[in-house]
């Protein structure tokens, strides 16, 4: 399986790349997988679900199963938060898994850029960022990339996994 990273500051428009690229990605033929780190506190599961009083009860893994997905819920109860590598381990073979977030991570990613954010950019001072996709134009030491021009970006990220 081949790894690529979409990182950068909230609000600079991570999550809207990810979309474009997964859909890009699919309409080329390719099997995607998407892995997303979350700073805060995150449920996927509602108050009242028979999966959510499972979990309530003390349930340390549930499985909901259906005809359309399967979720696998994991309650850490106080453990370590898995690493990428473990995480990566369980998650099943596809030609492509685009990562949101790990900035510190070592696997090559793309960060995002959006001047209105005002954020400083992460590349300058991380050689696991191999491009930087952006709303304006930047002068740096490797590609600059139109945020908005997900073919391209795609085309780049293929190029770098030989895909």
């Amino acid at each position: 399986m081949k790894l690529y990273g979409v990182t950068g500051w909230k609000n600079n428009g991570k999550t809207g790349l990810m979309e474009r690229l997964v859909a890009e990605f699919t309409a080329r033929g390719l099997t995607v997988s998407t892995l997303k780190h979350a700073h805060h506190a995150t449920d996927v599961d509602q108050p009242g679900t028979d999966s959510h009083r499972h979990r309530v009860a003390g349930a340390s893994e549930v499985v909901l199963a259906s005809p359309n997905r399967v979720a696998i819920m994991q309650e850490l109860r106080g453990a370590q938060e898995p690493s990428l590598t473990e995480l990566l381990a369980r998650m099943r073979p596809v030609d492509l898994i685009l990562v949101e977030g790990y900035k510190r991570e070592t696997h090559p990613k793309i960060e995002v850029h959006r001047a209105e954010a005002s954020t400083a950019l992460i590349a300058p001072n991380d050689p696991t960022i191999r491009a930087v996709a952006s709303d304006t134009a930047l002068e740096l030491d490797r590609p600059v990339f139109d945020l908005d021009d997900t073919a391209v970006i795609a085309d780049f990220i293929a190029a770098e996994l030989g895909l």
